[in-house]
């Protein structure tokens, strides 16, 4: 290619670099093809068409989001493969809580310098996110800014565009009294609320390969793990149930997430004894003096996401998440708010 400039690499940006990068991510992004997908990697703009078969009124659903601090743990384990999931489940997970079936992906890499073979671990992490997810990869931006980032440093964010028929939408506005809340079970504290859990536990270069009994391993093979992906199960369980609300168990935790599917005059009843909490939230507990409210406002505790769906379809339920891999269990109920009542109770 004679296209490269002498000046611009003086100045800390080398295109050469860019073009390698894209190269060595092209069997990645290959991975991720699905029939909708209509050119290949490098274009103005990534191509996809859908499919509307058996839909009435095809509805577009779109998510977008990024890593946040968890990148400071890569950087520091300097492992880069994985956190590319994280960044595909923050969007395809909030996806298809609207029942929509994520169709494509794309994403936003900026760096301080652009290493190509880091950049290729980063989108092959994207890719796996994206096989997990069932969409397309269809297009993405690598961006060096040097003076902006550190030279060792990067940021990941993107978006992905799911697909729904209109009246197959799941938006709460059938929730009731007497519904169950079902839980599915994370992989730990994906990727949210890292900037205390770093404060918590000093996180650093020394203690970042501890060893702790009660995780059975690594301070940064724990913190590290992938955000779960839930799509492909949720799809499942969408085959044979009908489900009143989902919700993402991000940021905010409890608190916040799931009063997004609860309507008004409702409210969830989350039995904390039955809540399965995951060992790193004992462990961030007893390290520190946060409050239990806290810690359900801030992390998922073991839930990563909560399905409000007819009692009378629980078993049923549980039954075809677990035959796809997922663990579920009822952690509560929706009641009738009383007056003054929070929308989401913890007892």
């Amino acid at each position: 290619m004679s296209s490269f400039s002498n000046s611009y690499r003086d100045a800390g940006v080398d295109v050469t670099a860019g073009y390698k990068a894209v190269e060595l991510m092209r069997a990645h992004v290959e991975r991720t093809r699905t029939a909708g997908v209509m050119d290949s990697i490098g274009g103005f703009g990534g191509l996809y068409l859908p499919s509307f078969a058996g839909m009435k009124e095809p509805v577009l659903v779109s998510g977008t989001d990024g890593v946040g601090t968890k990148l400071k743990i890569a950087f520091l384990l300097n492992k880069h493969d994985t956190i590319g999931i994280d960044c595909v489940a923050m969007c395809a997970n909030d996806v298809i809580c609207c029942g929509a079936q994520p169709l494509f992906f794309l994403d936003y890499i900026a760096l301080g310098k652009n290493k190509p073979e880091r950049v290729a671990e980063i989108v092959k992490g994207i890719a796996d996110g994206c096989v997990q997810a069932g969409c397309a990869l269809v297009g993405g931006e690598t961006a060096e800014m040097p003076g902006f980032y550190p030279i060792d440093e990067y940021d990941v964010a993107g978006f992905c565009v799911g697909m729904v028929d209109r009246e197959k939408i799941i938006d709460r506005s059938t929730v009731k009294p007497g519904h169950v809340l079902l839980g599915i079970a994370s992989s730990g504290l994906h990727s949210n609320g890292f900037s205390l859990v770093r404060h918590i536990m000093r996180v650093n270069e020394q203690n970042i390969r501890m060893h702790l009994d009660d995780l059975g391993k690594t301070i940064g093979e724990e913190l590290i793990t992938p955000t779960r992906i839930y799509v492909k199960s949720i799809l499942k369980l969408l085959e044979q149930c009908t489900p009143a609300g989902i919700a993402h168990i991000t940021g905010g935790g409890f608190y916040e997430n799931i009063p997004r599917v609860i309507p008004e005059g409702c409210a969830a009843r989350v039995e904390k004894a039955a809540v399965r909490v995951h060992p790193i939230f004992n462990v961030l507990r007893g390290m520190s003096r946060i409050s239990e409210h806290d810690m359900f406002n801030t992390f998922n505790m073991g839930v990563g996401m909560v399905v409000v769906l007819p009692a009378e379809q629980v078993d049923k339920a549980i039954t075809i998440l677990e035959a796809n891999g997922e663990t579920a269990y009822v952690i509560g109920e929706v009641v009738e708010r009383k007056e003054g009542a929070e929308v989401v109770e913890i007892c």
